[in-house]
């Protein structure tokens, strides 16, 4: 703490008193909701499944902070909003953090320091990444209590903007900036991995693998599941359809629109601009047929919906290997991906997935998959002790500012560590229904424990 720290801050006064502050409060915290990220961290067994997938090659007679203290202080440090290593120069002394990383709140024994935190982002390579995108998908199996009879994965690319010459930068001509192009897998609310990748690719690029790899994991643990996937024009590749065709895996995915695909959709557009020109409100029709472009294996059933307007007949077309009605599996099936992208804001703005400054591209993936991690923690707090709450549906951000930044003096005795958590809290009722959710799933002999 710098000297300046330590002197008077004057503010305006008020009435004849004079408005001072300083930084010499003592054991306080703004960051007491760090404690039910620690009782989702148990709950879900998150830090100890990360920390037996990465291998540590250091001395254990030679070290003062071991792995899984360490990957605990910044998967909770990011889902608690501190986005940058160097936030830990200060941090690693602050008693929330600490008591939620799993150690004793003690300014004499701070927590891993940036230095030793960098350290351990760039010691990870390639097949302890793999492991970790495991831990991941294990997350999001855990997360259903029963076998689910089918499941929609969601994949989307989006840019990673960068602003260094790190490894894998370059630059992309639709984005216009140099960046990464990072593919999230989503179900639903749930992240099914997350896969950093250089930006002078294909949007579709190691797709394909990356599915099979989880359709034979999501198989193995559920044997009669139904699998979609769901995506963009951009994933719309034949050896991907090809690959889904022949493994049962079904498919509806947005289709470039082009001059030799508007041919067979000619009637069902036309159609729909006469009613548009008679009534006056846009109209909306649907028709399929078969369709193969010149580089596909085959044809394929392709959905069009014509929706004209004073600026046009903008058709947009799909190609689906699913039954069902064309306007329902437009509307009810393909519109829906549109909420996956809702999940992405949360993991660049709330949760820092963006920042990948480290210049080995490695390092910059094992940041990735951090910023999933606490992902996973926060939505393991949504979906079980949040549910059928007002905030059940909340963005990573709110759950933040209402349950996880509250002051607190933290004191520590011989017997106990209490949090002397802010009176004037609003959210008391939730926080203290929250906790009692999670401790009642890790209490042996509870109901919902597990």
């Amino acid at each position: 703490m710098t000297d300046c720290n330590h002197q008077a801050l004057s503010f305006s006064s008020l009435g004849p008193k004079a408005v001072v502050a300083d930084f010499q409060g003592g054991r306080l915290t703004s960051d007491a909701g760090a404690l039910l990220l620690r009782e989702a961290g148990e709950a879900t067994g998150l830090f100890r499944a990360l920390d037996q997938a990465i291998p540590d090659p250091r001395d254990p007679a030679l070290i003062t902070h071991d792995q899984r203290t360490l990957l605990a202080q910044r998967i909770i440090a990011i889902a608690l909003g501190y986005e940058d290593l160097n936030d830990h120069l200060t941090l690693r002394t602050d008693p929330a953090l600490q008591l939620a990383a799993g150690t004793i709140p003690d300014e004499g024994t701070p927590l891993g320091s940036p230095a030793t935190l960098c350290r351990l982002e760039n010691r990870i390579d390639r097949p302890t990444l793999l492991r970790i995108a495991g831990v991941l998908v294990d997350q999001f199996i855990a997360s259903h209590p029963e076998p689910p009879e089918h499941l929609v994965l969601d994949f989307d690319a989006t840019d990673d903007p960068v602003h260094g010459h790190q490894e894998g930068r370059f630059f992309h001509g639709y984005y216009d900036g140099y960046c990464f192009l990072p593919l999230y897998v989503f179900c639903g609310d749930e992240l099914v991995t997350a896969y950093l990748r250089p930006s002078k690719i294909d949007a579709c690029k190691h797709a394909r693998a990356l599915l099979k790899l989880l359709v034979q994991r999501l198989r193995a643990t559920w044997p009669d599941v139904k699998i979609t996937i769901r995506a963009g024009s951009g994933f719309c590749r034949w050896r991907l359809m090809r690959w889904c065709d022949s493994h049962g895996v079904g498919y509806v995915l947005g289709l470039a629109r082009n001059a030799v695909l508007e041919r067979p959709a000619a009637d069902a557009i036309a159609r729909a601009d006469r009613q548009f020109r008679r009534t006056g409100p846009p109209q909306r029709l649907f028709d399929s047929f078969a369709y193969a472009a010149g580089t596909w294996d085959r044809r394929r059933r392709v959905i069009v919906k014509a929706e004209p307007n004073a600026q046009g007949p903008h058709p947009r077309f799909l190609v689906v290997n699913v039954p069902g009605d064309p306007r329902g599996l437009y509307e009810d099936v393909y519109c829906q991906r549109g909420e996956m992208e809702n999940r992405i804001k949360e993991q660049q703005l709330d949760l820092f997935a963006d920042r990948t400054s480290c210049h080995r591209f490695l390092a910059n993936q094992f940041r990735l998959l951090l910023s999933a991690a606490a992902y996973a923690l926060v939505q393991a707090l949504r979906r079980t002790a949040l549910a059928g709450t007002g905030s059940a549906r909340a963005r990573v951000g709110t759950i933040r500012l209402r349950l996880l930044k509250v002051a607190a003096r933290v004191v520590v005795s011989a017997r106990r560590v209490v949090s002397h958590l802010a009176s004037s809290y609003p959210l008391q009722e939730l926080f203290g229904s929250v906790l009692e959710r999670l401790t009642a799933r890790t209490t042996p002999g509870r109901a919902g424990a597990g």
